[in-house]
């Protein structure tokens, strides 16, 4: 066994630790924040071994290696997909046919693509069922990152509740980063952001390796953690 693959166990179990204790410190049932183990340019083989310690979530950044990974992992049941990463709507087929929930939903525009990619994936594999998706809010308002703006996620929320093809799960963020307790003001941002919007409660995606446990305490449904599990992630 490879050194990258006898450290998963630890890895993991510290992960999981950490996880456990903030929701303690949080008041809050373990069972409602789920780890997403973001698997980016991992080999099947690291994969392979979180599944096989009880991890049944991964997330991967890009649809083309997401779609690799779950024609190779196949074999595996019971594993769910995450697409976290930015989408150009080229890429909409590949998401709908490969993912399970798609975290970075930031445009009308993106929301109509999907739904054209359902309509015509399900009509043909006979099928009817929603896409779930996260809606990506950019809380810094940074360039170099997707996102719709807070004041605009209201609108894009109630536009995709409108459409039968998509679920809208949740909210979704990826702060400018700060040692982990500098992260809480933004993780509450998300949190009061969620709770202004009507209709059904929405689940909140936000946290990773560094940050998780603050992002757990301000009401992370979904933390996504990578180097924590799986090491540094490999260069392209």
């Amino acid at each position: 066994m490879s050194s990258a693959v006898s450290a998963i166990e630890p890895n993991l179990s510290r992960v999981r630790e950490r996880l456990k204790r903030a929701c303690i410190r949080a008041g809050r049932d373990p069972g409602g924040a789920h780890l997403i183990a973001v698997s980016k340019l991992q080999p099947v083989a690291l994969i392979e071994e979180a599944y096989r310690l009880g991890v049944r979530d991964f997330g991967e950044n890009y649809a083309r290696e997401l779609a690799e990974k779950r024609r190779a992992l196949k074999h595996l049941p019971g594993l769910r997909w995450h697409l976290i990463g930015p989408l150009q709507t080229n890429k909409a087929k590949a998401a709908v046919e490969n993912a399970d929930f798609f975290h970075a939903l930031d445009s009308e525009k993106l929301a109509l693509e999907l739904c054209k990619r359902v309509d015509r994936i399900d009509r043909l594999a006979g099928r009817d069922r929603p896409f779930s998706v996260f809606l990506q809010v950019n809380l810094d308002g940074e360039a170099s990152k997707s996102g719709v703006a807070p004041e605009d996620a209201g609108g894009l929320a109630a536009f995709i509740r409108a459409k039968n093809e998509l679920r809208l799960e949740g909210l979704m963020c990826i702060p400018e980063p700060r040692p982990p307790e500098r992260m809480r003001p933004a993780f509450q941002r998300l949190r009061e952001l969620a709770n202004t919007i009507g209709g059904e409660p929405l689940a909140l995606s936000m946290g990773m390796s560094e940050d998780f446990e603050v992002a757990v305490e301000e009401g992370a449904n979904w933390v996504r953690v990578g180097r924590a599990i799986f090491g540094e992630r490999p260069s392209r």
